[in-house]
């Protein structure tokens, strides 16, 4: 399971059942859980904690240094659930000590070809970033969230649950849960009703999150009061409880 010619430190911890192909590179405080495939030219450092069942294409690089020029050589670490899919040439990397010194991926994502996770992200579960997708440091991207390719958010923006950015949006402010963004800068453009449906939001629902949708965009109200219109909403809806707690811990403002 383990190639001959795939390089692997003496302080690597690999579980039973993981697969390493020729010339992967394998640092010290790496560690990888069962049934792990990691492919030829692959090149993971450490601190670095990988979950069971994952598959890290070539010329992937995972765990890496921070992208940040306040960094150190601080400790710091990268931590990746489970089931996990990383493509040829995606890159991820460490957190920094300026922050929780973690960068974390969830569970059942899928980091399409040459995408960029930077320092200090966090990812949910069932994220798809397509190619060449790229996250500045600091960003929080919300479960079953959908990158288009070659979008690019800025470092500290949050991505909504149950969105969808469309290739090509540059993101510079927060995108709520739900909500359909694209362009240069990404603009609102209804909600993610087609990947809510495949979900198995009921018609009901999804009619509730468009009237949640039309009182935050739509309503001419300031959003402090389309919060308190919402968060009235979320008593019969307890679903859109995520949507006002965004809402109401937005830093940057949203995409409006």
């Amino acid at each position: 399971m383990i190639d001959s010619r795939a390089a692997i430190a003496p302080g690597a911890e690999l579980d039973e059942g993981v697969s390493v192909g020729p010339f992967a590179v394998i640092g010290e405080g790496v560690r990888i859980g069962a049934g792990t495939w990691i492919g030829p030219h692959a090149v993971l450092r450490g601190p670095t904690v990988i979950g069971r069942d994952n598959k890290i294409f070539q010329f992937a690089s995972v765990g890496e240094d921070p992208q940040d020029k306040k960094y150190g050589g601080e400790p710091t670490r990268l931590e990746i659930g489970d089931r996990n899919v990383i493509r040829e040439c995606a890159t991820v990397h460490r957190g920094t000590a300026q922050d929780a010194g973690v960068t974390r991926i969830g569970n059942d994502n899928l980091l399409m070809a040459y995408t960029h996770v930077a320092h200090d992200c966090l990812l949910g579960d069932h994220v798809i970033l397509a190619n060449a997708a790229s996250l500045g440091g600091h960003i929080v991207v919300g479960d079953w969230a959908i990158l288009g390719g070659f979008a690019i958010v800025h470092q500290f923006c949050r991505i909504g649950a149950h969105c969808f950015c469309g290739m090509g949006s540059v993101i510079s402010m927060d995108v709520p849960p739900f909500v359909t963004v694209s362009g240069h800068p990404a603009a609102v453009h209804g909600i993610n009703s087609e990947g809510l449906q495949r979900r198995g939001f009921d018609a009901e629902l999804i009619a509730r999150i468009k009237q949640a949708y039309r009182v935050l965009y739509k309503s001419g109200l300031r959003l402090e009061q389309a919060t308190a219109a919402l968060q009235e909403m979320a008593e019969d809806t307890p679903q859109l409880e995520g949507l006002v707690g965004f809402l109401r811990s937005s830093r940057r403002g949203i995409v409006r």
